[in-house]
């Protein structure tokens, strides 16, 4: 294995990387933030250089890291051969095998090898997979110009909002997640709908491989256009940024699959999964 740690050879991955679209998006969007100032500090590792068959993004082995934390032990995997990510995984100095950890891909033999590595290391793996959508020509998105109540602002969030939205994700509900969206409303893009209170009522925010998440209105206020007003907006940002605009959403969530197709949003044929790994000696502690 190799940590990549040239600018060079970075910027020369994150082209190498367009070449393989759309299974290689997550580990692009990761490679594009380390390039961008790498406020996530993140690093590369390929199994070789240049002409890598795996690469994994990691969190950098010197930053402080919480063993519960899956939301920031993320990974994002690409491969060209099934065989050297496999390789790549067994090597122990890749992957923490002895922490709570996710790895994030498009790829289906991520889960087949995540498994298999899995069992030798006396670990439990649990995946999610979801429908994956790009926005890949801000001109095909729609115009989102409507008239909205004046006491209402479009804004992006500050790190005051990280409990509701901790509150709010399905994902969420515990100081780590709370932790997490911090950190990412600090680092990445983001937009919401302010009330006149500076309270959100609707937003969306970006993760550390570049993806759009937790797109949410609240209850009442829902059905007034408010989550595509935010949505299109992000994903005109990230594109004013250079960054594909990706998302990933549940099959069956209809109201959002509705609302992205008639953002004109692409419904790529590779599923989005995510796969939680935890040590079975960790099963049982509790995850706060």
């Amino acid at each position: 294995m190799l940590v990549l740690n040239c600018s060079i050879k970075l910027q020369m991955l994150e082209k190498m990387l367009m070449w393989s679209f759309p299974e290689s998006l997550k580990v692009y969007g990761a490679v594009m933030n380390i390039n961008r100032g790498n406020p996530f500090r993140k690093e590369v590792v390929v199994d070789k250089w240049p002409d890598f068959k795996a690469v994994i993004t990691r969190r950098q082995r010197e930053s402080e890291m919480d063993d519960l934390d899956h939301y920031t032990n993320a990974h994002a995997v690409f491969y060209k051969e099934l065989q050297a990510y496999k390789e790549l995984l067994e090597n122990t100095n890749t992957i923490n095998w002895g922490q709570i950890f996710q790895i994030q891909g498009l790829q289906d033999g991520i889960c087949e090898v995540s498994r298999t590595v899995a069992l030798t290391m006396d670990v439990d793996v649990k995946t999610s997979s979801f429908r994956t959508v790009i926005h890949s020509d801000p001109d095909t998105l729609p115009d989102i110009r409507f008239q909205m109540d004046p006491k209402l602002t479009v804004s992006y969030l500050d790190i005051s909002h990280a409990s509701l939205l901790n509150e709010t994700w399905s994902r969420g509900g515990n100081p780590r997640c709370q932790r997490y969206l911090a950190n990412l409303i600090c680092c990445f893009p983001s937009v919401c709908i302010l009330d006149d209170k500076g309270c959100p009522l609707s937003w969306s925010l970006t993760d550390q491989f570049a993806t759009m998440i937790h797109g949410y209105t609240l209850p009442e206020h829902r059905r007034k256009g408010y989550s595509r007003l935010v949505a299109t907006a992000l994903a005109k940002k990230l594109h004013s940024q250079g960054f594909p605009a990706q998302g990933n959403v549940l099959e069956t969530n209809t109201p959002s699959v509705t609302m992205l197709k008639s953002m004109n949003a692409q419904f790529l044929p590779c599923s989005f999964i995510r796969m939680i790994h935890t040590p079975f000696h960790l099963l049982s502690k509790p995850r706060l």
